[in-house]
C-alpha cells in the first residue's frame, strides 16, 4: 500500500554529513558513479528495503505484514503509568484484552515490569507470578501473545504459558541467557534500542545524530542475532521512543522513521500516550494522551511501519481503517 519516488542517499565521514535526494529513475546513475565501497553498501540497504516481509508465525497465528497491524498492551503491573495497575487483576485484565481483539488487534503484549523513568525492578518470581495466570487464559482463548520481558526465565515461562513472541527492550543483553532462549524458542523477536542495556535502560542516552546511531546500534545488533542462529525473518526492530531520548530525539527519529526499513526487519513502533506527547500537548496525564498517540501511531504507518504498540486498540484500529479505505479510493499508481 505505499511506495517510493525518491531515495535519499547520506554520507557520513565523522566530521560532516552529505545528503542527496535522488529521484528512483536516476538512482542506477547516479550509484554507479559512487566509489565502490558506497556502491556496495547502497546496493545493500535498497535490497533491505524493498525485499517483501514475510508473515510472522506465532504458533497457530500467522500475522502478516502486508498492511499495518496493531498489538495492544496490557501491563499486569501496580505501578503503570498508562492505567494505574488496573489490570493486575487476571480477570480485569483479560476482559480488556478480549475487548482489544475484538476491536481488531492482532496481538496482545503482556509485561509484568514497568520500565518507565525511574521504576523498580522485580524479581522474576514476582513477573513470573503477574503474567503467566494471564497468558493462560488468553492463550486457551486462542490470543496471540507477546511477552514484554528482558528476562531469560520470564521468557522461558512465558513461552510455556502459551507466549509465541518475545518483544525485549534490551534486545537481548540484559539477560545472558535472553539470546538462548530466544534462538531455541524459534518465537519471533523485536529488538528494541535503549542507551543502556543495564537495570536503567533510559541512562547514558547521548549521540552524535540520533536517528544514525540508533539505526547503526540496531543493524549491529540484528546481524549479531542473526549470527547466532536466528532468521532475520523472525528479528522485528523497534528504535525505543522514549528510551533515553530526549523531546527532539524522538521527534528526529519519528520524522525519519523511514530509515529503519534499511535494516531488513519488520518495524515495530511504540509511542502510544508516552511523555513526549504530553510535552508537546500539556497533557500531563497519560490517560490524556490519546488524540497525540493515534496521531503518532497514524505517522508510522504512512511510513511503513508493520506493527504499532497501542493502549487504545479500538481507536488505533479505526484510524488504520479509515486509512486503508482513503488509500483505496485514492487509486493512485506510483510514477
Amino acid at each position: 500500500m505505499l511506495w517510493f519516488s525518491q531515495i535519499e542517499y547520506v554520507a557520513r565521514d565523522g566530521t560532516s554529513t552529505q545528503r542527496h535526494l535522488v529521484p528512483v529513475r536516476e538512482w542506477d546513475a547516479f550509484a554507479a558513479a559512487l566509489p565502490q565501497t558506497a556502491r556496495a553498501r547502497c546496493a545493500l540497504l535498497l535490497q533491505r528495503i524493498i525485499a517483501p516481509r514475510n508473515a510472522l508465525q506465532m504458533g497457530a497465528h500467522i500475522i502478516r505484514l502486508d498492511a499495518p497491524q496493531v498489538m495492544a498492551i496490557i501491563n499486569t503491573t501496580p505501578d503503570s503509568f498508562s492505567d494505574g495497575g488496573k489490570n493486575l487483576d487476571p480477570e480485569i485484565a483479560f476482559e480488556t484484552a478480549a475487548a482489544m481483539l475484538r476491536a481488531g488487534a492482532s496481538i496482545i503484549d503482556i509485561g509484568g515490569e514497568s520500565t518507565r523513568p525511574n521504576a523498580p525492578l522485580i524479581g522474576e518470581g514476582d513477573e513470573l507470578d503477574r503474567v503467566v495466570p494471564l497468558i493462560r487464559k488468553l492463550a486457551k482463548a486462542g490470543a496471540a501473545i507477546s511477552i514484554d520481558t528482558r528476562k531469560a526465565s520470564v521468557m522461558e515461562g512465558a513461552l510455556q504459558a502459551g507466549a509465541t513472541m518475545i518483544n525485549d527492550i534490551s534486545a537481548l543483553l540484559y539477560d545472558e541467557r535472553a539470546l538462548e532462549v530466544a534462538r531455541n524458542s524459534n518465537a519471533p523477536v523485536v529488538l528494541m534500542h535503549a542507551p543502556s542495556q543495564g537495570a536503567d535502560p533510559h541512562k547514558d542516552g547521548t549521540y552524535d545524530d540520533v536517528v544514525y546511531d540508533v539505526f547503526d546500534w540496531l543493524e549491529q545488533r540484528v546481524s549479531e542475532v542473526e549470527a547466532a542462529g536466528m532468521s532475520r525473518d523472525k528479528i522485528l526492530v523497534d528504535p525505543g521512543i522514549g528510551f533515553g531520548k530526549t523531546v527532539a530525539d524522538n521527534l528526529a527519529i519519528i520524522n525519519n522513521l523511514a530509515i529503519y526499513h534499511g535494516l531488513g526487519c519488520a518495524l515495530l513502533f511504540g509511542a502510544s500516550r508516552k511523555r513526549l506527547i504530553g510535552a508537546l500537548s500539556n497533557a500531563e496525564d497519560a490517560k490524556d494522551r490519546l488524540g497525540g498517540s493515534i496521531f503518532l501511531a497514524m505517522k508510522a504507518v504512512e511510513q511503513g511501519a508493520h506493527i504499532v504498540r497501542v493502549h487504545d486498540a479500538a481507536e488505533t484500529v479505526q484510524a488504520i481503517q479509515v486509512w486503508r479505505g482513503l488509500r483505496d479510493a485514492a487509486g493512485v499508481e506510483p510514477i
